[in-house]
């Protein structure tokens, strides 16, 4: 599993411009089942997703990002294993 810091390399003016467009490829990204959660960071300065893929498959998927077409944005990627979950979420638990 996957925690992916966005860090906005732009001013908020240009990152609402591309937002449109951002917000299709989360939703490509779920539909795929390789985004578990996100959001924007507060205050906004770019945004958390977490992924559960292999890696390979996240650094493409980051890389079609429109905010990373437009150079926008730089991702901080850590891996982790989720040992514990909260109840209901059992399924994301990992070896």
């Amino acid at each position: 599993m996957f925690v992916v810091s966005l860090n906005y390399k732009v001013p908020l003016t240009e990152i609402d411009q591309l937002q449109a467009a951002h917000i299709e490829w989360l939703k490509a990204c779920y539909a795929d089942g390789i985004f578990v959660v996100s959001g924007p960071k507060k205050p906004r300065t770019g945004g958390v997703i977490i992924a559960q893929c292999p890696r390979e498959v996240l650094d493409a998927r980051l890389a079609a990002d429109p905010f990373a077409k437009a150079g926008a944005a730089d991702y901080d990627v850590t891996e982790f294993l989720a040992r514990m979950t909260a109840a209901g979420l059992d399924e994301f638990k990992e070896a």
